[in-house]
């Protein structure tokens, strides 16, 4: 099911119960565009995963037979002799040039929109067409809920947020008073 039609109906559930900040949503399904991304964003989701797009940036031909260990671009095998065919240095750049320039579209979207991190976008940020009738709908008109607000605080604090790796508030004031 795509995510358009998945997403909100899973998310409506578990916000009902009073569950959707106890849990990480985390969105897949064609979401390697930058305006895909948002909108998942905007609809609830707290991560997206990414791998068609991803795929096709280290030389993924889209043949269609991962499944059979006998990918002619040699991404999707663990055949040794179809491997050799990629240079990971070279697909390692390809890669990270392609992650860059998407995490920088989203940024801009992001910064025009008027917000500082994606998590900030709102249903009523984005629109989706209406098939024939040539008018839009905001998200929240169409799929009738309002997505939980995201606490964010700003790109200092989640710096310091000890579950992303920083030293937290009481961690950091201690170790400024032991290099006293």
């Amino acid at each position: 099911m795509p995510i358009a039609f998945a997403f909100p109906s899973v998310y409506k559930v578990f916000q009902e119960r009073g569950l959707t900040e106890r849990i990480v949503f985390i969105a897949s399904g064609r979401l390697g565009f930058p305006s895909k991304t948002l909108m998942a964003f905007a609809m609830g989701a707290d991560l997206i995963h990414i791998a068609r797009e991803a795929m096709l940036s280290i030389g993924c031909i889209q043949a269609q037979i991962c499944h059979t260990n006998k990918c002619p671009a040699g991404v999707a095998t663990q055949n040794w002799w179809l491997q050799s065919g990629l240079d990971p240095t070279n697909k390692a750049v390809r890669f990270h040039n392609f992650m860059t320039a998407y995490r920088k579209e989203v940024m801009q979207i992001t910064h025009a929109c008027g917000y500082e991190h994606p998590c900030q976008i709102t249903m009523h940020d984005v629109e989706v067409g209406m098939a024939d009738t040539r008018s839009t709908q905001t998200l929240s008109d169409n799929y009738g809920y309002e997505k939980t607000p995201v606490d964010f605080q700003g790109l200092a604090h989640l710096k310091d947020c000890r579950h992303l790796g920083g030293l937290g508030k009481e961690k950091a004031s201690f170790r400024k008073e032991a290099l006293a």
